[in-house]
């Protein structure tokens, strides 16, 4: 397109707007072209109808326009031609090039071809030398095999090249075939410019010269009439002409004064606006950046909670798993510690709450004593000195002593404290003493306070003096529970200046101390194993480590260690850093408990505290193991352990061992606690059962035996009946109820007494064995100590016998084969010290399949010797067997005996083993592969079962070449009684009948046959290519490949090459053959040609097309789903339910029964509604094939499309009479059809890729946003096609590129240029497959229709300074709403530009265009129209008003309206005129005598006698031909209401001698053409009009009259009627014609003039001129 571009010669080219814009700038470059065509010709017609000669630059300029176009349009066509010609020649070249390098591929396929059948050859040759042992052969032969792969790939490298350069050349051949289309419509458009103005210049130059021929003759005319009226006009236009320049000058400056003031104003409100627009910006400006900096301090404050949260709770279940984890370390019940401990927290929580309500109480109680205690002070010195001589009390004093600390003051030392810690109160002992219910001082206190149960709770309550101050009950109640905020600061302000006097900071060199004041030795003072009674001392040190100077003082222990501890402390002053001091504790058990608690003390820094505890003795008993393993030992033997019980803890206790099923009397609830430990909190309700259950026996006696089994067996049953618990639970029952007492394992002689604290004892075990075996005894520790739990312990061991023993009495020989022989060595052991001779016997059933090697042999004393098995086993082992061989199992079980000599009892051991046969068999035993074709292979499937209860190699060996065995090539191994299915798949190389055999060995070398036939088929026809693997396709893509079918049959002779036959049949006659595929119903693949004829020696060109696409049965039930769920929604919502008062109402259960019977009902109707529906192409099928599109999660098909083959031309067939097709020739096409979901989808309007935008104006541009989403995980590269360069759709912003994951916005404009109804497809290509997305939408025209007929809106007469109304309508007659403005000339902003130029009246007609006429002098604008802009909806009406409102007096009031669609486009242009006169009469008619311009028209008289009530400016002529009006004389105004005038005599009105009248010309053409024939008369017109007015008049007529009417008649003149009277608002015409008299000379016109009078308010006189000729042609 850039080189056509460059082909357009700049000089002729009209100005156009860039491409990317709205489709209304190329229309407009073309609507110039037509423009500077048609200008000669419109400049023609204004010359013609101005009475001028056209300008010689105007013809000049009319000339250049048409040869520019002309010679641009001439100039393109050789241009074009000649690049055609070039592309044609490219074309040539390339097609020439891309033919060589098909040739080339070809070639390099048949090379490949040759070398791999080479290959083939070679690999075959080495095969056979290789089996054949011929090592210079096989080498020889490998070298050629890697000269054969070294060209193979150099020719697959040349074969890539060679494809790779045929498609640059096919693109290239493409893009010219592209380009040369385009310059050939180029072209064809050049010439039919060209011819279209080389029409359009001959139309021109016949119709310019049409006109200037009659311009000529009317300019002669012209010129003779000018000639006789210029020198009667000279001195008058001078003077007006004078006149006129000074007026506009005047105006101009009215104007520009007026225009500027305007200005000013509108600069000034600008001005405010702008500021206040900024202001407001501002203001928003500094509130966003505010909320902004408030969000982020929130969302910093709000995450720094929330991690400190999330961190607390991770530290607390932290604990929390370590706590529990602990406990069941321990053998305690976590769940009952957790419960515990989390209402502990729970009360903790709880206590605190109360605390801080009693804190905030208590402040409040401080916060009203010391607003009292201000109220007291203010009246104590308000009170008289008399007052002050009564006794302070306590109280009193205390209130003085916190009112001077409040104040700042020292406050003073009270007589009646003495200890040194009254002069720094501890301000919570402070508040504690205030808030108590009376002040407890220190021993001693009582004589320096005698009256302190006489004091009031409150001071002042007994006071009659402040009982007016009181304050009411229900102002105290109504305060809040913390006190207002004045009384918590007063608390605030008081507290810290208590503490500031008492805890002061300790800062040196700039460090603030923080932390423990002192440490102490030890950390934690421990009381261990104390006793009742007895007295327990402890010293600790308490060790400076502040920075400087402090002080230490004993605060006391707490309040529940107050009984028991007492502390003897010696304050040592002032202490330095590092110095200590030592505290002794003294500690007074006097109960037996555990006791915590702290020591409190103050120093100068703050408070710090000692942790004390004291626990009472406990014992703490642990066995040193839990399970004693004897090993193994002989019958008869006996073999003692030890077992240590340790007490760690400070207190003795009695214990007893004995066995776990026996009960002591010492412990009645051990086994109840042991039992509990093991159960946990899921098998509570369990442990509760079986703990009564045993408790209730106890409580009974010693139960039995059977006792505790039917117990076992009843809760057992319990288990079963109610929830399964886990085996180990049941195997711990089991253990604990088990009652079986074993003798072989004992205790000692100590099974009992007593362990002193901090001891240990042991016990020793014994065990005995008597039988073989193993044997396992259970045995539990008892305490007299309720507090201990009960230990528990287990001894295994195992006894055996006789010397000589077999440590496999089992030998497993497997899985064993028939006639497969089989051996293993038995060990035997002896534990006898002397050497002992063994014999080895076989049962007689199995001495034919089993010997022991050797028969007789010596074992030396304590060693072992082996013994050599052998089992071969017999076809007759079933038989031979008997009873030792189980037929159905296979199983095999032979004893074996060793006698021992000198022994009774003989030594057995077993042999097992499972016996198998080795068969395979193969099902079918023959194969008929029927009917193949040497193109492809038939595949069949054979099982191979394996009868063995072994696994099996096997494999096929010696298989024909045309054969082939899949999986594994024919090998493999099969499992025990497996069946595999086998593929045999046959490839017959050339048309002949098979048959031979296959041969599967097994690893035993056992041989299975396997009989196949076949008849291999020589079609007429092949393919290029028999199986098509198509890419992965995404829904709604297009994969495309192509093949040939190619016709390589030309010759009969079969010594030359293989001929097309069926076997060993004929073969086929050589000539054209059709084909046809046979797609399977269905099938998302097309195929094109599907049927179709090949020529011998030619190929034909076949393309398949695969599209997946969803089904639409599963697209139509889904959007069915989405449709009735929203049905259900809405029918629910349509369902009030209407509950009726009837005491016999149906139950809940059947109201829910009908009403789920209702919706069922409903849903089904609905659903079959939507049934009848056509979903295909609503908005619900759409949405739901966007969602299965997007979910799709790929599918894989495989289709196998038959061909058949039969000779002959599908032409010659005789009409729809099939050919005769062979299904032997049958040709099969493979294909692999695999559909993923696309990479790319559409995320906006629910994945519908149909972007509708619906209706759009033309000229107009709609715009839509269409998101699409990358779903892979990689990024995409992403191409668009090209969407119709003069077409109305638009991408905006292609994208190159799209990320993972991430999203795009398409931005897609519709612009029509007409009303057209269009839909392209956008397609979005990637790698992976493509978009395509379907824009549609409509141009629809803006079209209005106007109730005015034509383009012009006369408003008539009106008198100055009134207004007149007229109304028309508008209608939308398209589709669309659309947006209107009705603009005004006289208002546009250009207006201001074009009246800096030369005044109209000073050009000539042909150059005056405005439209603009005259204006109101007030500024304001003659024509208004409402409503001035709205909107039209699509068929709707809008009623407009236009007023003509004018303030003086003219004829050529006029204004352009324009009718403005979407601010741009005019659709229609309404010419607004109207003329206003001073007086309510006017005439119309006659010739034009000056130009329609306010500046030439009526003069004001100079003499202001001549007219009054005349603005200086009147003038106005009184008729539309633009005669000159004169000033009349002047006349009385007419009465007003409510005004009366003076009687008299009236001044009489002017004659019409003395009135100057005003002029007309009216012209009379007689046309005669035949002088035999009489011409109809010359006719014209005069209107006489009387004008509606609201004003008042004597008159409401108008009279007129026209003089000399017999002298016109005379002349030849008829007047019609002469005389007559006009209503107002009312026109009468005035008709007259003209027939040439007698003495009529043609040559000459003729001229007369008679005068017309019109009396209503004022008299108007006319002259009016008659000019009459005779014309003999057009």
């Amino acid at each position: 397109m850039e080189e056509g571009a460059c082909l357009r010669p700049e000089a002729g080219r009209p100005d156009q707007a860039p491409r990317g814009e709205e489709g209304a700038a190329e229309s407009d470059g073309w609507e110039d072209l037509e423009f500077r065509a048609e200008a000669p010709a419109q400049e023609a017609e204004a010359q013609a109808d101005a009475e001028d000669c056209r300008p010689r630059r105007a013809q000049r300029a009319g000339a250049d326009t048409r040869g520019t176009a002309a010679a641009w349009a001439g100039s393109r066509a050789p241009l074009l031609r000649r690049e055609l010609g070039r592309l044609a020649k490219r074309r040539a070249d390339e097609e020439l090039a891309i033919q060589k390098a098909r040739e080339e591929l070809r070639a390099c396929c048949r090379r490949m071809d040759l070398i791999a059948k080479e290959q083939e050859s070679v690999a075959a040759e080495t095969a056979v030398e290789r089996e054949a042992h011929n090592v210079a052969a096989v080498g020889r032969l490998q070298a050629a095999s890697r000269r054969l792969a070294t060209e193979l790939q150099n020719e697959r490298d040349l074969q890539s090249k060679i494809r790779a350069v045929l498609r640059e050349s096919e693109s290239a051949l493409w893009h010219m075939e592209i380009r040369e289309g385009q310059l050939e419509a180029e072209w064809k458009s050049a010439g039919e410019e060209v011819e279209a103005a080389r029409e359009r210049q001959q139309a021109q130059a016949a119709e310019q010269l049409r006109r200037e021929e009659a311009a000529e003759r009317k300019a002669e005319r012209n010129r003779l009439l000018r000639a006789r009226k210029a020198l009667h006009l000279q001195r008058e236009n001078g003077l007006r002409h004078q006149k006129l320049l000074d007026d506009a000058r005047k105006n101009h400056r009215a104007a520009v004064k007026f225009l500027k003031a305007s200005l000013g104003r509108v600069r000034e409100r600008e001005q405010e606006q702008e500021a206040q627009t900024r202001e407001h910006l501002r203001r928003r400006m500094d509130a966003v950046l505010a909320l902004k900096t408030s969000i982020t301090a929130n969302r910093e404050t709000l995450r720094k909670f929330q991690a400190w949260g999330q961190a607390k709770a991770e530290l607390a279940e932290q604990r929390t798993q370590a706590e529990k984890q602990a406990i069941l370390a321990q053998g305690g019940d976590a769940f009952k510690h957790l419960f515990h401990q989390q209402r502990r927290q729970e009360l903790e929580a709880q206590n605190r709450a109360f605390e801080e309500e009693q804190r905030l109480r208590k402040q409040e109680i401080v916060s009203r004593i010391l607003k009292e205690l201000a109220e007291k002070s203010r009246r104590r010195r308000l009170r008289p000195p008399a007052a002050a001589a009564v006794r302070p009390t306590l109280r009193d004093k205390t209130w003085d002593y916190i009112a001077d600390l409040s104040e700042g003051r020292d406050p003073g030392t009270p007589c009646c404290l003495v200890d040194d810690s009254a002069l720094r109160p501890d301000p919570s002992h402070l508040v504690q003493s205030i808030s108590s219910e009376s002040v407890q001082g220190l021993p001693g206190s009582a004589s320096c306070e005698e009256d302190t149960l006489a004091e009031p709770e409150i001071p002042g309550l007994w006071d009659k003096d402040h009982e007016l101050h009181q304050m009411p009950k229900e102002d105290v109640d109504q305060k809040p529970v913390g006190g207002t905020k004045m009384d918590k600061d007063i608390l605030a302000r008081t507290m810290e200046r208590l503490r500031s006097g008492i805890i002061r900071r300790q800062v040196v060199s700039g460090r603030e101390f923080k932390g423990c004041p002192f440490n102490s030795k030890p950390k934690v003072i421990h009381f261990k194993d104390f006793d009742v009674g007895k007295v327990y001392k402890k010293k600790m040190t308490l060790i400076n480590t502040t920075y400087t100077i402090n002080y230490c003082k004993l605060e006391g222990v707490d309040e529940h260690l107050r009984d028991f501890i007492h502390i003897h402390f010696d304050p040592p002053g002032p202490m330095s850093a590092g110095m200590s001091c030592e505290v002794l504790v003294t500690f007074k058990p006097m109960i037996n408990k555990d006791l915590e608690g702290s020591i409190s003390f103050l120093a100068q820094t703050g408070r710090f505290a000692v942790p004390l505890k004291c626990s009472t003795k406990q014992c703490s008993l642990s066995l040193d193991k839990e399970l004693i393993d004897f090993g193994s030992h002989v019958v008869g033997e006996t073999a003692s352990r030890v077992i240590t019980l340790t007490n760690t803890g400070g207190l003795g206790t009695r214990f007893k061992f004995l066995p776990a099923s026996e009960p002591c009397d010492m412990d009645s609830t051990p086994s109840i606690v042991r039992l509990s430990s093991v159960f946990t909190y899921d098998d509570k309700s369990f442990y509760d059962k079986v703990a009564s259950s045993i408790s209730e026996l106890q409580l009974e006696g010693t139960p039995s035996q059977w006792d505790v089994v039917s117990l076992r067996e009843q809760l057992l049953g319990q288990r079963e009946h109610g929830e399964r618990r886990p085996t180990e639970l049941e195997g711990v029952a089991t253990a604990i109820f088990s009652s079986e007492e074993q003798t072989e394992i004992l205790l000692g002689e100590v099974t009992e007494g007593e362990i002193g604290p901090f001891t240990s004892i042991k016990v020793p075990i014994t065990f005995s064995p008597v039988t073989p075996g193993d044997i396992q005894a259970n045995f539990k520790v008892t305490f007299k100590n309720r507090l201990c739990p009960t230990l528990h312990f287990r001894a295994v061991g195992v006894a055996m016998d006789v010397p000589v023993w077999v440590p496999r009495p089992n030998v497993d020989l497997k899985i064993c084969m028939y006639d497969r022989l089989y051996q293993d060595s038995i060990l035997v052991h002896t534990r006898s010290k002397v050497a002992l001779r063994l014999k080895f016997e076989v049962c007689k059933e199995l001495r034919g399949h089993m010997e022991l090697l050797p028969e007789t042999g010596y074992i030396q004393a304590l060693s072992s010797c082996s013994v050599q098995l052998k089992f071969l086993p017999r076809l007759s082992l079933p038989e031979d067997a008997g009873k030792y061989f189980d037929k159905d199992s296979r199983v095999l079980e032979a004893p074996m005996t060793i006698r021992v000599a000198d022994q009774v009892r003989p030594v057995e051991f077993t042999v097992h083993a499972v016996v198998t046969t080795s068969d395979l068999e193969l099902r079918p035993s023959e194969v008929d592969f029927s009917h193949c074709t040497i193109y492809e292979a038939i595949r069949t499937s054979v099982s191979l079962h394996n009868h063995s209860l072994l696994p099996q190699a096997f494999g096929f060996v010696g298989l024909p070449k045309c054969v082939d065995i899949q999986p594994n090539d024919g090998f493999g191994t099969i499992m025990p009684l497996e069946t595999l299915e086998l593929s045999v798949i046959f490839q017959p190389a050339k048309a002949k009948e098979y048959s031979f055999e296959l041969i599967c060995k097994s690893e035993i070398n056992r041989r299975f046959k396997l009989t196949c036939r076949a008849v291999g088929v020589h079609p007429p026809l092949e393919l290029s290519h028999y199986q098509i693997k198509f890419a992965a396709t995404a829904l709604y893509d297009t994969s495309v490949a192509t093949l040939y079918v190619i016709n390589t049959h030309l010759s009969m002779n079969s010594l030359t090459h293989s001929v097309p036959r069926i076997g060993s049949g004929d073969t086929c006659p050589v000539g054209p053959t059709s084909f046809e595929f046979l797609l399977p119903p269905g099938s998302p693949v097309t195929i094109s040609p599907s049927v179709g004829t090949v020529l011998p020696g030619k190929r034909c060109l076949v393309q398949v097309a695969f599209r997946p696409v969803l089904p639409n049965e599963v697209i139509r039930q889904r959007a069915f789903q989405a449709m009735s769920k929203e049905g259900e929604v809405k029918l629910f919502r349509k369902e009030v339910p209407t509950p009726k008062k009837d005491p016999r109402r149906q139950s809940l259960s059947v109201q829910r029964a009908q009403h789920r019977d209702r919706l069922f009902r409903a849903s089904t109707s609905l659903a079959l509604e939507m049934q009848k529906q056509d979903l295909k192409f609503s908005y619900e099928y759409q949405v739901a094939q966007a969602t299965l599109a997007r979910s799709f999660p790929g599918k894989f098909e495989k289709f196998v499309v038959p061909c058949v083959v039969a000779s002959g031309d599908i032409q010659d067939r005789k009409g729809m009479e099939p050919l005769s097709f062979s299904p032997h020739n049958t040709l099969y096409l493979e294909l692999w059809c695999p559909a993923v979901a696309p990479s790319v989808v559409v995320t906006s309007d629910k994945g519908k890729t149909v972007s509708s935008f619906g209706d759009i104006a033309v000229g107009h541009r709609g715009v839509k946003k269409v998101s699409i989403q990358n779903v892979t995980s990689e990024d995409l590269a992403v191409d668009f096609s090209v969407l119709n360069p003069n077409g109305p759709f638009v991408l905006l912003n292609p994208v190159s590129k799209l990320p993972a994951g991430q999203t795009h916005v398409l931005v897609l404009s519709f612009s029509p240029r007409e009303s057209m109804l269009a839909q392209e497809t956008l397609d979005v290509i990637t790698k992976r497959g493509t978009l395509s997305l379907t824009l549609s939408g409509t141009g629809v025209a803006s079209m209005i229709t106007c109730s005015i007929e034509g383009d012009v809106l006369h408003m008539g007469y009106v008198t100055a300074r009134e207004s007149v109304s007229s109304a028309f309508q508008l209608q939308n007659c398209s589709s669309l709403p659309i947006k209107f403005s009705m603009q005004l000339d006289s208002l546009s902003s250009s207006r201001r530009e074009d009246r800096q130029q030369l005044p109209q009246f000073l050009t000539s007609s042909a150059q005056r265009t405005d439209v603009v006429g005259t204006q109101n002098h007030s500024g304001q604008s003659v024509f208004s129209v409402a409503p001035v802009e709205g909107v039209l909806d699509p068929g709707a009406a809008q009623d407009f008003t236009v007023t003509f409102s004018p303030d003086h007096e003219s004829l050529y009031f006029s204004d352009l309206l324009q009718v403005v669609l979407f601010e741009k486009k005019v659709s229609r242009q309404i010419l607004l005129k109207g003329a206003a006169r001073e007086h309510m009469m006017f005439v119309e008619g006659g010739d034009p005598l000056d130009v329609p311009v306010e500046s030439l028209t009526g003069i004001p008289a100079s003499d202001p006698e001549h007219r009054e009530g005349e603005p200086p400016e009147g003038g106005g002529g009184g008729m539309r031909n633009g005669a000159s009006p004169r000033t009349s004389a002047p006349l009385s105004p007419a009465p007003s209401a409510g005004r009366t005038f003076p009687s008299g005599p009236q001044p009489d009105p002017p004659s019409p001698e003395t009135e100057e009248p005003k002029s007309i010309l009216v012209t009379l053409d007689y046309i005669q053409l035949d002088t035999d024939t009489p011409a109809p008369p010359a006719t014209r017109e005069l209107l006489v009009g009387c004008i509606r007015t609201t004003q008042l008049s004597p008159k409401k007529t108008v009279e007129f009259s026209l003089e000399s009417v017999a002298s016109l008649q005379h002349r030849g003149f008829t007047i019609e009627p002469p005389r007559g009277v006009v209503e107002r608002g009312q026109t009468k015409t005035i008709s007259i014609s003209w027939v040439p008299p007698a003495d009529f000379d043609p040559d000459h016109p003729l001229q007369v003039s008679a005068l017309l009078q019109l009396r209503g308010d004022v008299k108007e006189t006319y002259k009016v001129f008659f000019v009459a000729q005779v014309l003999t042609g057009p």
